[in-house]
């Protein structure tokens, strides 16, 4: 019952953080907002469903799970990496401001 509780709780805030990064993304006004939605929010979220991947499958007598700390190892080295080649790329270009802002 705990474990179920635990998978649940972190399957809930995953998804909750994944939300909120994905509505980040379609919603703000520029690049680099829209940037963090992705790179911040998403990388949490994604995050809390591996952490109930690992519960699960490790406290359901399969043995303990390192698929999901080898994807959790990865995506926290590449998303934040690819975010600052993003913004990096997006300065180089010096896009123009969106009408409203200066």
């Amino acid at each position: 019952m705990l474990t179920e509780i635990l998978v649940s709780f972190f399957i809930l805030t995953g998804a909750f953080f994944t939300l909120v990064g994905s509505i980040g993304l379609a919603r703000l006004p520029d690049f680099f907002t829209r940037l963090h939605g992705p790179s911040k929010a998403t990388t949490l979220g994604v995050g809390g469903l591996l952490i109930a991947s690992i519960l699960h499958f490790s406290l359901s007598g399969e043995g303990l799970s390192l698929h999901e700390l080898l994807i959790t190892v990865f995506l926290m080295v590449t998303a934040p990496v690819s975010a600052q080649l993003l913004s990096q790329a997006a300065l180089k270009r010096k896009p123009a401001a969106p009408p409203g802002r200066n």
